[in-house]
């Protein structure tokens, strides 16, 4: 150890104190790797707070932490927690982390220990602010990066076993000349963060630390680089950590990607077959440090409701049966931190399910009935899941086999006489399809007419179509020119990315069509758009930019 690294050490134990984190406790089970990271399962994300690259914990929006909010994610079932951490603001020019933040986490983390949590902390958005750096500035980051694990490690060197340390989140390079190069940087913080961590001793000897692969990706040449480095260190306390939010195009809702279809469905089993292969089946423990869809960090409704649950009942099945440990990521998106309650409790529901068994599914969470024409049964196919389908509730009420439904295999046909008899109860009547175990199937039955869209003018930044949506919904959206060229962001494909390019806006009638979008649209030129509604209607429109005024007209 350097001279500058063995003063740190001994600063970080004079300001923080050995036990400023706990001590470990006589009373705690000795578990095997494996078996300590099956006992974090499952685990949650304290995201935007710790690793907020503002000056405070409530800089990115969400409160101060709390000790009943520790007490309340227990309660909600989570056995562990994540607590991401960015450093580099509270790092002085002679590299000290401030002792009044480190203590500040320390306090946190021991909130969450006396909770009964197993805890992960690490070094999080460094990696992109200043390690990201390291091909070009290779030993002012190594030593930054040592300097705040030197402080960290002996700052917790004493805490309970249940205290995981991360050597970087998503890590990468910039300026490389490639894989190869990024591989070998990768390996050396890997290597140092483990040799800083083991020398401190105490609790630090044995602990579990957690290793992530470039970028935290999962393709088999950033699982492969991980192994190689998990052969040089032998060391059987490593755990191996990827992250996943899916297929991208489903992931935020692009290049028409708004169902969870076959191809999102590969790319998720593949996920996790990799890492099976690669390392469970070998012994290795996996974290899955952090999930999701990317769409949720604009809101959780850019992917629709019925295709995101069966997204999250596939991966919580595919997690739990490959024994592979997950950590929902959640910025404040998901659990009203001061509420204390899930904002989407129907999403909660399914992935709270999914820790134990699996759940019946449909083809989709919306059936559209038209008004005004002659009702006819209408029939969609069930994902039963290995489960098997039991019967249909109107609220309370068991509906009738025969009068009501027919079940043939994995079709369930609703009659005609249902469907008419639910028109009278307004625009949207919700069903549940209940299954022989997990959570019941919602499936709106909804009363529509076909969109009617008007002309409108406005400017490039602020442009609405007015629509009247007559009970559906929308889906995506084309946006093309005359010539079969594509108009508009991610000029590749035609479908337009939600809440990026065009986002439906249902209380006030209209569909916003944004900045982004019309910065990359040819100006005097038409485009057309095609608006694809959850019901198959189509609905085309034409936009026209003229400097920073946009005129529309249906199509």
């Amino acid at each position: 150890m350097s001279r500058l690294f063995g003063r740190l050490l001994v600063l970080a134990l004079l300001v923080t104190g050995l036990s400023a984190a706990g001590p470990a406790s006589a009373r705690e089970p000795v578990r095997t790797p494996a078996q300590a990271v099956a006992a974090m399962q499952p685990g949650w994300n304290l995201g935007n707070t710790f690793d907020a690259t503002g000056d405070d914990e409530t800089s990115w929006g969400n409160p101060r932490v709390t000790r009943e909010l520790l007490a309340g994610i227990r309660k909600q079932g989570f056995r562990s927690i994540r607590i991401p951490v960015t450093w580099g603001q509270h790092l002085s020019p002679d590299l000290v982390v401030d002792p009044a933040y480190l203590a500040r986490v320390q306090e946190v983390v021991g909130w969450a220990l006396d909770e009964g949590l197993y805890v992960m902390i690490n070094i999080h958005h460094d990696s992109w602010q200043w390690i990201a750096t390291m091909p070009t500035d290779h030993d002012n980051v190594l030593n930054r990066y040592n300097a705040i694990w030197t402080q960290v490690a002996a700052a917790f060197r004493d805490a309970s076993p249940r205290l995981v340390l991360e050597s970087v989140n998503e890590p990468q390079f910039w300026g490389s000349s490639g894989d190869t190069e990024n591989y070998a940087l990768l390996a050396e913080l890997n290597t140092s963060f483990h040799r800083i961590v083991r020398g401190t001793g105490g609790g630090n000897g044995t602990r579990l630390l957690v290793l992530p692969t470039l970028h935290t990706n999962a393709d088999q040449g950033r699982l492969d680089a991980l192994a190689a480095e998990f052969a040089t260190l032998n060391d059987p306390y490593l755990i191996a950590t990827v992250h996943y939010y899916g297929y991208w195009p489903f992931s935020v809702n692009v290049a028409g990607g708004y169902r969870f279809d076959a191809t999102a469905q590969a790319d998720l089993l593949g996920t996790f077959d990799r890492l099976r292969t690669s390392f469970v089946n070998k012994g290795i423990p996996v974290i899955l440090g952090e999930y999701g869809l990317l769409g949720f960090d604009r809101h959780t409704g850019t992917i629709e409701q019925g295709e995101k649950l069966k997204f999250f009942e596939l991966f919580g099945h595919q997690a739990r049966t490959s024994r592979i440990t997950t950590m929902l990521w959640d910025n404040g998106q998901h659990f009203d931190r001061t509420a204390g309650a899930w904002r989407d409790t129907e999403l909660f529901g399914q992935i709270a399910s999914s820790w134990h068994t699996r759940s019946g599914t449909a083809a989709g969470d919306l059936l559209f009935v038209r008004r005004g024409v002659p009702v006819t049964a209408q029939t969609i196919t069930l994902n039963p899941n290995g489960t098997g389908f039991t019967h249909v509730r109107l609220g309370r009420t068991t509906l009738r086999r025969g009068p009501d439904y027919q079940v043939s295999g994995d079709q369930l046909t609703l009659s005609a006489g249902l469907l008419t008899r639910l028109q009278g109860y307004g625009q949207r009547t919700s069903l549940s399809l209940r299954f022989s175990r997990g959570v019941p199937w919602r499936l709106d039955v909804v009363s529509f007419d076909t969109p009617l869209v008007s002309a409108a003018t406005g400017t490039t930044a602020a442009f609405a179509v007015p629509t009247a949506f007559n009970g559906d919904q929308l889906a995506t959206m084309t946006a093309t020119y005359a010539d079969g060229g594509n108009a508009g962001p991610h000029g590749w494909t035609p479908y337009k990315e939600f809440d990026r390019a065009f986002a439906p806006d249902y209380p006030a009638g209209a569909i916003k069509l944004t900045p982004e979008f019309f910065a990359e649209v040819t100006d005097g030129v038409p485009v057309t758009l095609t608006f694809v509604f959850w019901s198959g209607e189509n609905v085309t429109y034409q936009v026209t930019r003229t400097g920073t005024s946009v005129t529309g007209t249906p199509a």
